[in-house]
């Protein structure tokens, strides 16, 4: 999913309080936990939670258009699916009570939990699953967010219903059983389709709201004192200039929330929330600038926390704009840039430099790629300037004639800003290119991205629209690295925004190439063989500088010591139930 550039990676706030630190590792993920001793729990007037988020609004409360980790951040307070991830990573039922598997791979059968009930108590049937995934393919949702296809694409007739050809999934793609149990057909069989089912995009909303208020559905969560959801928390207020109000689901089918209220407050500058956190006004501030890490280092009773984190932090290059569009030039920009300085000098040491597509810590993270052109993350300002004059041999440029290039990125994130300054006086040093930089705000960033992505069948037509180079990150949805490479640079993937393979250069045919190899490995039921293809592919998109990638995340997050009972892992990934488990000691 994407990320605003100045909030912690993963999909729920990563937050713990440390008086005692647990590791646990298990298969894929690695869960932190705290352990507390004589800690009395506040009274329930007490219980109130209160988070710094650094971001001006959500932009949407919608489960199925959410592309951004803010938004899910709400969403899942209050919507859940059939499965969803628990603190290893691994795929558990949610909604479900269990599942089964056909021996072809292509159904997926599941068996609800009884007694389910959305939040204002209208009961919750296998008809409201399958009427919310047929909803998310139907061609005005699909249209809206675009990555319906990615996540439900699977599903036999997604495809058709997302294009408008048939009308409904339902009866095909997805049957209903009974009032308890509901089938999911996909049209071949895919390792990580339980993966891609715990994205938002299939959660379960409630039909009723839908037809009674259309599109603005969700601004009336908060109506009936509170509808529409299903899980631990409903929507009491929420005011898209200063936050949104949780307080506990009654009818929610797991342990009931200790906290009785959530507070999401709307910071937009990192140095606001912190003050904030100084000053006693919220119990977490996820977004720690870098410039404060040694400070807030020093605060008792151990309130800091990094956790290593699946974000991977990059530039995309359109390779619709010259001089994008050709290799050598992509290469020179990214090798003339020293990335460890950058990690180490402007985030203090917080992320890892690194040249990978798969972060470390997830299935298929190969130790064995080489950054593009054989450089390492220091850079190498010889070999830039040899890969520079190479690339302006081949499209006959000059200085004097290289077309103007400017880089966009988002305008509450002094350390990225700091960042970039870096990387434009690397290549204005190293390249002679001055790159003129254009700040913008997050939502609009989001909008940016969406248009620059090419659907044009004759890719000439899409010349130089949209952005031309972005700071962009993208955080784990699922542990499985597909979610990094057939996600990112297939044929028709939406969040292929560099396109990559769907361009006018000369290296498009061998770009396409290893675009119909992504689905092959996506299906190769062999997981070594599948990892040794991924690995194999995330080489020759490096190579390619599909993406320029710079850093690796790790969350910096500070967290009153009253706060207890929350675990964490390298995703963010706060499970549903957990929030059973988590409440405000007497303080």
């Amino acid at each position: 999913m994407r990320f605003p550039l100045v909030v912690k990676p993963g999909w729920l706030p990563i937050v713990c309080c440390l008086l005692a630190l647990l590791l646990v590792i298990c298969g894929n993920g690695v869960a932190f936990s705290a352990s507390h001793t004589a800690m009395t729990k506040a009274p329930p007037s007490q219980q109130i939670y209160r988070y710094g988020e650094v971001v001006s609004d959500i932009s949407t409360f919608d489960p199925a258009v959410a592309t951004d980790a803010p938004s899910i951040e709400a969403i899942t307070m209050v919507f859940t699916g059939l499965v969803q991830l628990d603190n290893h990573l691994q795929v558990q039922p949610q909604l479900a009570q269990s599942y089964a598997v056909s021996p072809d791979r292509l159904s997926y059968t599941f068996h609800l939990r009884p007694h389910l009930r959305f939040s204002d108590g209208t009961p919750l049937t296998a008809n409201d699953v399958a009427y919310s995934i047929d909803r998310a393919l139907s061609p005005a949702i699909a249209n809206i967010s675009g990555v319906t296809q990615t996540y439900l694409g699977l599903i036999k007739g997604a495809k058709e219903r997302i294009h408008g050809t048939i009308p409904t999934v339902i009866d095909d793609g997805v049957k209903v059983l009974d009032s308890q149990t509901v089938q999911i057909n996909i049209s071949a069989p895919a390792s990580y389709f339980l993966q891609a089912l715990t994205y938002p995009t299939s959660y379960v909303v409630e039909k009723s709201v839908i037809d009674k208020w259309g599109s603005k559905w969700t601004e009336h969560l908060s109506d009936n004192d509170g509808q529409g959801g299903n899980g631990p928390f409903k929507v009491r207020s929420y005011n898209h200039s200063t936050g949104i109000v949780f307080v506990p689901n009654p009818n929610y089918y797991g342990p009931q929330p200790q906290l009785q209220r959530v507070d999401f407050d709307f910071y937009k500058l990192p140095e606001t929330a912190y003050a904030a956190y100084l000053a006693g006004q919220i119990d977490i501030m996820k977004a720690v600038p870098a410039g404060k890490v040694a400070q807030v280092s020093a605060l008792p009773h151990h309130q800091y926390i990094r956790v290593p984190a699946l974000t991977i932090d990059y530039l995309a290059m359109n390779y619709l704009y010259k001089p994008f569009d050709n290799v050598h030039i992509r290469q020179a920009f990214d090798v003339a840039i020293n990335k460890d300085v950058i990690a180490k000098s402007i985030f203090k040491g917080t992320r890892t430099a690194t040249c990978h597509i798969v972060p470390d810590g997830m299935p298929g993270y190969n130790p064995h790629l080489q950054c593009p052109a054989g450089a390492t993350t220091r850079g190498d300002a010889k070999l830039a300037q040899k890969l520079f004059q190479q690339g302006l041999r081949e499209e006959h440029l000059t200085l004097a004639t290289l077309p103007p290039i400017k880089i966009t990125y988002q305008s509450n994130a002094p350390d990225l800003t700091n960042a970039i300054t870096t990387m434009r006086q690397a290549w204005r040093e190293i390249l002679g290119v001055n790159v003129q930089g254009e700040v913008i705000d997050f939502v609009q960033m989001l909008q940016a991205e969406a248009q620059t992505l090419c659907t044009q069948s004759n890719p000439a037509r899409c010349l130089n629209q949209g952005l031309q180079m972005w700071a962009a990150a993208w955080g784990a949805d699922y542990p499985d690295p597909q979610d990094w490479i057939s996600l990112q640079f297939g044929v028709g993937a939406p969040n292929n925004q560099s396109n990559y393979g769907q361009n006018v250069s000369a290296h498009a045919a061998v770009q396409q190439a290893v675009q119909q190899a992504m689905p092959k490995a996506d299906i190769e039921p062999s997981q070594h063989m599948r990892m040794t293809m991924y690995h194999q592919l995330e080489q020759k998109l490096v190579n390619d500088v599909a993406w320029m990638s710079y850093d690796q995340r790790a969350t910096s997050t500070v967290l009153k010591p009253y706060v207890v009972g929350q675990t964490f892992n390298a995703v963010g990934l706060v499970p549903p139930n957990d929030w059973g488990k988590i409440y405000i000691a007497a303080h």
